[in-house]
């Protein structure tokens, strides 16, 4: 079985909300032979935060040295991110073999288990496999009658916030599900319970006085903000200081959880440093929940998909970009509440991109954006997420703030295809700003950044230069050919040629213009039976072209490549790139194929631009 065979395997079966229960799970694990009575647990149920709680004690105790599982739903871009160990995904080979296993003994029941209980019973077996100490159990749904509940008595069960949610399964009042949810509490446990609504608290604490099961009810009157901006937030906690690398008010409230669990975990005899919850918080990642995928533009996915996500959104949005309407790329799921939703999120909007989310619920993008439009937002339906992504990006332009949400379902494929549609909407932004500047311009321009690589100490030293020829609205260099014709030292002057596989060689060329033919892509490139064949690391300067620069070094390239392969070929060179400052870019996305630059010419700096 491959991994991908075992992911079909898996998702041939249903969810089976209508057949609740654990004795399909009971059996299932009996025939594994019980891994999960080799395990310690941290269960977590609720209807909000429980799994932004879950990583930060996944973050706390790996760090705090201990063999740590983690066991969460659904997954944003990776089937295999549902089971992690100390912050690793479950390899694909392992999945493979463990499911293999697993459907062995699943399809010789007569009840056979649904898509969640089997993944319950992977990851039991994986985390035992593993040798974890302990494993933060997140759980499905409601919690009385989840898969996970299959577990014996876990060391902590934690109640994150708890609202009206799954009312068909869990019941219609919030009494109703906080029982079902408290029906993780067992006796032998310590309770931890996010304190919110009353009546929900109330069932809580009956239920842990009926099984004699201590419970702490988190005061967040011990909580105090301190500062917060997009790139984290600090707090303080009973009078010591925390940093958070997760964004919102809310996440304050689940750090503050965390924080209780950790010190019920600590009464029961468990060792964990303070310097390993100082790290956890300030390292832990949840994707997709109101996590800053860019800041210029500013750009955020959150995964949020009831009124109270929403409710917490808009309030983050007020918090860190106060003043600000932004761009919603929103889709949504027909049985949510999404009125409710859209009345938070409607008066921060300049305009909605609406996107139908990759599930079988989903509401139509052109039907949410007829009731946008019905409501007086202005609001357009996209079919393709890139394009969607793009338009969104133009709607907001280079200062302003796009807002991903509505449902996880969309916003995992948003995050899989944002790099590449930000990357070519920046590209075409900055060949657009480069191209707007008048010949006169650039020539002018030109000019001013040649007499700034004629002084540079990396170009005086270099005995082999690699430029090249412009073409279109790129920096003319020119000048650096005029002036070597004359100077009394001569440097050899090398040239990219673009070969086949997109690979590039570097061209010494021959005498005269017959020496130079036209490119594929337009480009004057020299002809290598005229020319000479230099070895890159021969290059002591390469200078070359981009569409975009930021301060840190990264460039963004024409998009086909041949430069980013040829650049780590070139051991002994300085590696600087040429444009104008209207393609300079405050942050520029970093990609595994990037090469950085140790110098950026424009025409505003005399020295060219360090690092």
């Amino acid at each position: 079985m491959t991994p991908q065979e075992a992911i079909r395997y898996i998702e041939n079966y249903t969810w089976s909300t209508t057949r609740l229960g654990l004795e399909r799970t009971r059996e299932l694990l009996t025939r594994l032979g019980d891994p999960q009575k080799r395990l310690k647990f941290i269960h977590v149920a609720g209807s909000n935060g429980k799994g932004s709680t879950c990583a930060m004690l996944d973050a706390i105790l790996w760090r705090a040295g201990y063999r740590t599982g983690l066991y969460t739903s659904p997954y944003i871009q990776d089937f295999c991110e549902r089971m992690q160990v100390n912050g690793e995904n479950i390899p694909g080979e392992e999945l493979a073999r463990i499911t293999e296993r697993v459907r062995l003994a699943a399809d010789a029941m007569a009840d056979h288990p649904s898509q969640f209980e089997l993944v319950t019973a992977i990851a039991m077996e994986y985390f035992a496999s593993s040798g974890c100490d302990i494993v933060v159990l997140e759980v499905g749904m409601g919690g009385a009658l989840d898969a996970t509940n299959a577990i014996d008595s876990p060391e902590v069960a934690v109640l994150t916030n708890i609202g009206l949610e799954h009312t068909e399964y869990l019941g219609d009042t919030l009494e109703k599900i906080a029982a079902h949810k408290a029906g993780i509490i067992k006796p032998g446990c310590h309770a931890v319970c996010y304190d919110g609504p009353a009546e929900a608290t109330a069932v809580i604490r009956q239920v842990c006085a009926e099984k004699s099961v201590p419970l702490t009810a988190v005061d967040f009157a011990d909580l105090t903000p301190i500062r917060q901006d997009l790139g984290g937030q600090r707090f303080a906690w009973r009078g010591r200081e925390y940093d958070l690398s997760l964004l919102g008010q809310h996440q304050l409230h689940n750090a503050a959880v965390a924080l209780e669990t950790v010190e019920a975990l600590r009464a029961r005899g468990w060792q964990i440093r303070e310097i390993a919850v100082e790290e956890g918080l300030q390292n832990v990642s949840w994707p997709a929940r109101f996590e800053v995928m860019n800041r210029h533009p500013v750009f955020i996915v959150d995964g949020g998909h009831n009124p109270q996500c929403a409710q917490a959104l808009s309030a983050g949005i007020r918090d860190l970009l106060p003043g600000r309407k932004v761009v919603f790329l929103l889709g949504v799921l027909r049985d949510k509440d999404y009125p409710a939703m859209l009345s938070y999120l409607m008066p921060l909007a300049r305009s909605f991109v609406c996107l139908t989310p990759l599930s079988d619920r989903a509401l139509p993008a052109a039907e949410l954006a007829a009731y946008l439009t019905g409501q007086g937002a202005a609001a357009t339906a996209g079919t393709d997420i890139p394009a969607a992504i793009r338009a969104a990006l133009d709607a907001a332009g280079e200062d302003g703030a796009v807002v991903a949400c509505g449902s996880l379902y969309l916003v995992g494929a948003i995050r899989g295809e944002w790099n590449g549609a930000y990357r070519k909407w920046l590209r075409s932004r900055k060949i657009k700003a480069r191209d707007d500047l008048t010949p006169e311009e650039r020539r002018e321009r030109s000019r001013r950044i040649c007499e700034q690589i004629l002084a540079s100490p990396e170009y005086r030293r270099a005995k082999t230069v690699m430029l090249y020829r412009h073409t279109r609205g790129e920096v003319q260099l020119t000048g650096l050919e005029k002036a070597n014709e004359t100077a009394e030292e001569k440097k050899r002057f090398v040239y990219p040629l673009c070969v086949e596989n997109r690979q590039m060689l570097a061209v010494a060329p021959g005498e005269g213009d017959e020496a130079w033919r036209t490119g594929p892509f337009g480009i004057s490139e020299p002809d290598p039976e005229r020319g000479q064949v230099v070895p890159p690391e021969e290059i002591d300067l390469v200078l070359c072209p981009c569409t975009s620069f930021d301060g840190q070094g990264h460039r963004l390239g024409m998009g086909g490549g041949y430069y980013d392969r040829f650049l780590p070929r070139c051991t002994h060179a300085t590696v600087a790139a040429v444009a104008f400052e209207a393609q300079r870019h405050p942050e520029l996305p970093a990609s595994p194929w990037d090469v950085p630059v140790e110098r950026v010419f424009t025409e505003n700096d005399g020295r060219g631009e360090p690092r």
